[in-house]
This record gives structure tokens, sequence and C-alpha cells, in this order.
């Protein structure tokens, strides 16, 4: 155990510099988290890096099953088993016919299909947090490919657990694994609620009982002689997802992870072996190809089959593009598998390091696709390299022909939803966008024209008739979005929204007739505004003048610590 903390110790020592380095030029921070590791590869022995990352990545598996919400992702949850299954079954045969090629053995290359396969929760959650709590479509999407993806690594887990497949092991195994992952649906329904009634209001209470409930179920899954990792697994999932209900007991697991998340990437960086300077030049480039190989499989291949996969079931190109790009990683599942497989003599160390190496990479390379995903899909876009289909936009929408001179009301979420009853007070047309799946039955129910589309694809804009529209409301606070609608040539006046002043500035001097910012007025205000600009009491000029003044006046009284 002084081992184990002597090697976390070095890598925190390591890592605290390059974060400031980060932090300094506004850069990603998994690179760092990465290189950190790499320095410390040398001076921490490989065995104590292999144990750190065993129960690092099982506890980071469970801080992130905690945050799946079945009842968020169970609209989309279809298609991401449709994809999934899709996505595993090509990659995985292209990875390991691409192993078989560079002559490694068809038991080890099976290993190299399962890494080009499976993508990463611990990033793709990580990276894609914002669009999943905003109830974005490629949020939702991503999700749930992440959690089928996961589930089915888990039977993968099982199945190679011995290191050879075995009936008996592997009859034994998936009847454990199953019946951990049914226990934890119990919990979760059941039983989860008595956790909080005892704890009363104390979370400290709350969150000792979910580390007790992790307890039973990893002791559980060594019980039965599967991985710890499928019980933590399954104990994420007993956690009762409510964010509200259970606010401190979310605060403090984020906390957790987000020290197991710096644990896991320094880890793989310790792990990995450099061609050239740990290894001889023959050694390196056959090691390379196989790295190059899995690098492009998982970061280029996968993200475009995926993305065709998705635009066949009837998504936008832009949502099927982002949510996509999203799978452009090796899953930590993929390292469990392989880890286990190394110990277990079953995988070579040669065919282990390239996987970590491919891995670190694809970490590294999916921080910064990520960041310019926009970028990436206008470029391919542009070009006509990704076209996408209409049918769930012409499937889910109702948009009256007649409509005209109406109000456009881009989200249904607190915001828009006074402003709709607002519309139907004064009896005035209007058409609400929204993108997230969850809300698709409550809009097309309350909500007299509605269009389940993507704000940032044109399609959507021209479905709700944008053209004879006299006002578009966005009630989202998303700079794309508001950016997308200012750089459009619509003819209607435009109001956004964004809790930052300084792009309130900027947007109104880009021509937006007036921007909601959260410090200023609230949801009643910003209803107050629409209805004395339609009944005609309050000027364009008027408005953007009075929003001016306010929002100096706001800058006048913020506290100089706080601007």
């Amino acid at each position: 155990m002084s081992d184990l903390l002597t090697a976390v110790s070095i890598l925190f020592i390591l890592v605290g510099p390059l974060l400031l380095v980060a932090n300094r030029l506004t850069l990603p921070t998994v690179p760092f988290f990465v290189l950190a590791g790499i320095i410390g590869g040398f001076f921490i022995d490989p065995d104590f890096v292999l144990e750190l990352a065993q129960y690092g990545i099982a506890l980071l598996v469970f801080t992130y099953a905690v945050r799946v919400d079945l009842e968020a992702i169970q609209t989309v949850i279809v298609d991401g088993e449709f994809i999934a299954f899709g996505q595993i079954l090509i990659l995985g045969s292209l990875g390991v016919v691409f192993g078989v090629a560079l002559g490694v053995a068809p038991t080890e290359a099976v290993y190299l299909g399962i890494a080009a396969a499976l993508s990463s929760t611990i990033v793709g959650t990580a990276l894609l947090q914002r669009e999943i709590n905003m109830g974005l479509v490629r949020g939702r999407v991503a999700m749930s490919l992440h959690f089928v993806q996961d589930l089915i690594a888990i039977i993968i887990v099982l199945i190679l657990g011995a290191g050879a497949i075995e009936s008996d092991y592997v009859a034994t195994a998936l009847v454990a694994g199953l019946a951990l992952l049914f226990l934890a649906v119990f919990v979760n329904r059941y039983l989860f609620d008595v956790i909080g009634e005892i704890s009363g209001d104390s979370d400290e209470l709350m969150i000792l009982g979910v580390v007790s409930l992790l307890a039973v179920f990893v002791v559980l899954a060594e019980y039965a002689g599967i991985p710890i990792a499928v019980g933590a697994f399954a104990a994420g999932l007993a956690v009762r997802h409510d964010p509200v209900e259970y606010l401190g007991l979310f605060n403090g697991l984020q906390s957790i992870r987000d020290f197991f998340v710096a644990i896991f990437f320094m880890t793989i960086g310790a792990l990995v072996v450099l061609p050239f300077v740990e290894l001889g030049w023959t050694e390196s480039i056959d090691k390379l190809l196989l790295v190059g190989g899995l690098v492009l499989l998982t970061s280029v291949v996968k993200p475009m089959i995926t993305t065709v996969l998705l635009i066949r079931r009837g998504y936008e190109a832009r949502s099927a593009t982002l949510a996509s790009i999203n799978t452009d990683q090796v899953s930590e599942f993929a390292l469990i598998i392989a880890i286990e497989a190394l110990l277990l003599g079953a995988l070579s160390q040669s065919v282990f390091d390239a996987v970590i190496l491919a891995a670190a990479i694809t970490m590294v390379t999916s921080s910064f696709t990520q960041r310019y995903d926009e970028e990436i899909y206008r470029a391919l876009a542009d070009r006509g390299i990704v076209t996408g289909q209409h049918k769930r936009i012409d499937e889910w929408s109702n948009v009256p022909s007649e409509l005209f001179d109406h109000v456009i009301v881009v989200g249904y979420g607190r915001q828009g939803r006074k402003l709709v009853e607002t519309c139907k007070d004064l009896d005035y047309p209007y058409v609400v966008i929204e993108n997230d799946p969850a809300r698709r039955e409550t809009v097309m129910t309350n909500c007299d024209a509605v269009v389940i589309g993507d704000a940032m694809e044109q399609y959507t804009w021209e479905k709700a008739h944008v053209n004879d529209a006299r006002l578009i409301v966005s009630t989202i606070d998303s700079e794309p979005v508001s950016r997308r609608l200012l750089s459009s040539s619509f003819e209607a006046d435009v109001t956004l929204r964004t809790d930052d002043r300084t792009l309130a500035l900027d947007f109104l001097e880009q021509g937006a007739l007036y921007v909601s910012h959260d410090d200023l007025l609230a949801g009643q205000r910003l209803v107050q505004q629409l209805q004395a600009l339609i009944d005609g009491d309050l000027t364009r000029e008027e408005l953007r003048e009075q929003q001016l003044i306010e929002l100096d006046r706001h800058a006048d009284q913020t506290p100089l610590h706080l601007r």
C-alpha cells in the first residue's frame, strides 16, 4: 500500500506544474495528465502502475455509472443498441483483420479488435457533459451509445476474464455478472431511497452509504470470481440518478470522480513504453505500425462508420457527426480487458504496449477533436462529404402550412414554456424548435406548432417557416446557436440568451434585438418584453437602448472581485 501511495504522490507532484501551464495557455488538461504519467513511468515500478490502473479504473467506472440517467437515454436507447452493435461488429472485425495482417496471432488480434471497437465512457461523458445537461440530441445519443457499449464490454470482460474461453467459467461468470446488474436495478428502483431516509439530511451519511454500497458490490464480484470493475459498474447503476434530490451526494461524488480521472489518465501515461527510447529500432517500427493502424481505426474509421449508421437511422448530419466524433478514443474497458489478459498470459507485452500507446494517443487527440468538433463538421459539410436526411424532422414536426408573421421559440425549457403560454394568451402564432428527445412527447402534446430538429441546421429553420417569421427568441444559453442565428440572413428580429455579459454586448453589436441575461431578468421579464414588442408598446430601438443601459448599470454594480 505504501508503494502505491508513493506512486500516486510522484504522479501528482509531476502533474502540478504541467496543469499550471495548461491553465495559463487555456489548453485541454488531458494531454498534460498523460504527459505527467509518461514522465512518472520512468520512476515507478510497472507492477504498481498496473495495480493502480486496475483499482483506479474500477472506481472511476463506478463514478461514471452513477451519472447514467436511464430515463434520459431511453428515448434513444434503441438507436444506441443498433449503432453499438453495428460499430463493434464492423470495427472489431477490421481490428482483428488488421492485426492478423501484421503478423499478430489471431487470439491476440481479438484484443486489437476490442480496442478499436469500444469507446471511452470516461472521456466521452466528460467532454460531452454540457451537451448532456442541456439535453441536446447528440449528447443523448452519445450517452446511449457509450452505455450500450459498456454493457457489451462487461459481457466481453466476463467471457475473457479467465484468459481462456471455458464453457463452465463463461456460464458461471455470465450468470454472476447479470445477477449483479439485475441486483443493481432492483436496488435503484426499490431500496436506494431507504439509504436516503436513513441518512436524513446528512450528505456525509449519504456519501458513506453509497460508498458502502460500492463495497458490497465489489465484494460480491470478488466472491463470484469476476473482475471488480463489473461490480463497480453495477454499484454505480444502483445509485438513483436524481441530482436535485441528492445534490449533496452528487457534489461529493464529483470530487471523487475528478480525483480518479486524474489517476486514470496519469496511469495510462505511466504504462506507455516509448518507441526508440525504451525499445530498439526494429521493435519500435513494428509497434508503431500496430499503433498507427489502431489509432486510424479508432480516430478516423470509427467516427465515419458511426456517422453513416446514425444518418441511416434518420438523424441529421450535424447531430450524427458530432455524436460520432465523441467515439474517437479507446475505451477504459478495453484497457481493463487488456490488463487482465496480460496478467493471465493471454496477451503479449508487445501487443499490450501497442494498445496502451494507442489509448494514450486517442485520448489526447479526442480532447482536441471535441473542442473543434463544430469546425470539423463544417469542413466536412461544406465539401459535401457529410450529407444528412431529414426523415425524423418530417415525422415528428407539425407546422401549419399557413403559418405567417409568427414567433419562433428555440427551446422548450422553463422560459420557452412561458413564452408559448404568452403567445397562446395573446392568440399569436408561434412555432417551437426543440432538440431534446426527452422533451419530444411533451412539446408535441402541449404546442400547436413544433419542429423537432437541430437549430444549427438550415432545414430546421425552413421547416419553421423562418422567412415568414416576425421574431426569433432563443431561450438556450448556447454560443454556437446564438452565433449561427446572428450570421444567418433571416429577416426576423433575433433575441438571444447568455450568462456572459461580454457575450451579451457582443451579440447586441452584431445585430441581436435583445439578449436575455440571467442576472438581469428572469423568464417573466422576458415574457413582458415579448408581449410589449408584439403589442407595439415598445419599439425595437427602445428595447435595444433599454438593455444597453441595464447592462452598463449591472457592470457598475458588480463587485470588482467578480468582474
